[in-house]
């Protein structure tokens, strides 16, 4: 009898196991659903960023497009002066600039060609970072007509910045604007880098070019054939498309001499020197630029809840452009480069304290990013100084989580 009482206490240890594994398959049945539902909620909400999908609409029917943008007040007169251009300081900068690139270029071939010698990596480098990574300030401030008095100087650094960076001139001049007038508007900024839930692996390939290049060929060839995308299409005015052909034609009959070259010496030295760093010295351009956005609001009307201006030292300050003064700059885009600590002090009273350093900044950004790969309404908002004006929040729609438009605003 003991030996039943054996056996049936073992049929329901056996009856038990059962039980508990089919309660273990059926949390992971739930669980791979939980994650299948994320992952269709994460691509439904990537889709809303297309300029040609509805939510474009819906965002200029809700009064998010072209939008009342808070602005620090700052005296009429003071403004006038923070806005007024001179030669001199981007003259003197771009000259260092270029000065460096020619100079790192120069002992990087040196030592390659004459020598042979491994020493000559170092200096590609350094030449690389600043071809690849800090022509994207150039273009930047060159593109918003600020950075030089004299028009065509500034026209000049352009077009060199665009080549360097591989973008087409007047397409990003399009979309760049679109960015300040709909900054971090979902369906309309064309320029979201971080979106929500953030494409990680493209994101951290993209640190070596590796989507950003093959994309720009692709675009290249596309408008050497005399077409634009969809969203191009959604920016970019009639009457300017045919520079957009005629640039693009430019830059590959450029980079196909380039490879010719190559070939025909049998060195890689040609695509060391042009395009190759926009592939190996990119790195700086993607470490700089998530601080701008990344992590914070969407669908808002005041740049102190998208954007962020971060304390940086006077190597990248320089390397930067300033750039690193990015509330100020997007409040006030007419301001030069060169004035934006002298405008930081203007408005820091009306903003939240400034980020200490690159390594700060990364501290909230980094789970932010994070979080927002689960919980796409999560996003960073920072609390302003005693004292500052209140977020400029005019209805629900605005409050950073760009939740789904209502249905009759999208209609």
């Amino acid at each position: 009898m003991g030996s039943v009482g054996a056996g049936s206490a073992s049929q329901g240890s056996a009856n038990a196991g059962r039980a508990n594994q089919g309660s273990a398959n059926a949390g992971r049945a739930n669980q791979g659903s939980v994650d299948l539902d994320s992952a269709n909620a994460g691509r439904e909400r990537l889709a809303r960023y297309s300029l040609t999908g509805p939510e474009n609409q819906a965002a200029v029917n809700a009064g998010l497009a072209g939008g009342a943008w808070f602005r620090s007040a700052v005296p009429r007169k003071r403004m006038k002066e923070l806005m007024r251009r001179s030669d001199y300081p981007a003259v003197r900068d771009t000259v260092i600039w270029l000065g460096l690139i020619l100079l790192f270029g120069g002992l990087g071939i040196t030592f390659w060609l004459v020598w042979h010698s491994w020493w000559a990596v170092p200096f590609f480098l350094a030449y690389g970072v600043l071809y690849g990574s800090t022509s994207d300030s150039r273009w930047h401030e060159s593109g918003h007509g600020t950075a030089f008095k004299t028009r065509w100087i500034d026209e000049g650094l352009y077009q060199l910045a665009s080549f360097m960076i591989m973008r087409d001139p007047t397409t990003w001049r399009w979309s760049h604007t679109r960015h300040h007038t709909d900054t971090l508007v979902v369906g309309r900024d064309p320029e979201i880098a971080v979106m929500r839930p953030a494409r990680l692996a493209k994101l951290l390939v993209n640190y070596f070019g590796l989507v950003d290049v093959p994309t720009a060929f692709w675009l290249m060839f596309r408008h050497a054939a005399g077409r634009l995308t969809a969203d191009e299409a959604d920016y970019v005015p009639e009457s300017e498309r045919h520079r957009v052909y005629r640039t693009a034609r430019v830059h590959l009959a450029i980079y196909a001499v380039t490879i010719g070259l190559a070939i025909g010496f049998g060195t890689w030295l040609p695509v060391v020197l042009i395009g190759g760093p926009a592939l190996y010295g990119r790195y700086m351009l993607q470490v700089y630029g998530f601080t701008q956005h990344a992590g914070m609001g969407e669908n808002v009307l005041d740049h102190r809840l998208n954007t962020r201006t971060v304390k940086m030292c006077v190597v990248n300050r320089f390397l930067y452009w300033n750039m690193n003064y990015h509330v100020e700059h997007h409040m006030f885009p007419m301001v030069p480069y060169y004035r934006l600590p002298e405008l930081h002090e203007e408005i820091k009273h009306d903003c939240a304290p400034v980020y200490p350093s690159l390594w700060a900044a990364y501290k909230e950004i980094i789970p932010a990013v994070l979080h927002q790969l689960r919980d796409q309404e999560y996003y960073v908002r920072r609390e302003l100084l005693p004292g500052a004006a209140p977020f400029n929040e005019p209805t629900p729609l605005n409050d950073g989580r760009a939740l789904p438009l209502p249905a009759e605003t999208a209609a």
